[in-house]
């Protein structure tokens, strides 16, 4: 368990489960950079480029919080 959530090592790369990912605040990402899910998603549309529309964002957020 490490910050309350299970831990599997059943790969090369160890990452979380989203189920719950709500519960997680204050801080996602593995470093612990972003304060919140809007955060993390702005983030990862300006690294990745997608190009998400302010409404998409939002869309993506509301589906995070919903998991």
């Amino acid at each position: 368990m490490i910050n309350r959530m299970m831990a599997i090592g059943d790969g090369p790369i160890k990452t979380f489960p989203l189920r719950g990912v709500k519960d997680n605040p204050p801080y996602y990402l593995h470093d612990e950079r972003l304060l919140t899910l809007e955060d993390t998603v702005e983030f990862f549309n300006l690294i990745l480029g997608t190009n998400l529309t302010p409404q998409e964002k939002e869309d993506l957020v509301a589906f995070l919080h919903a998991l």
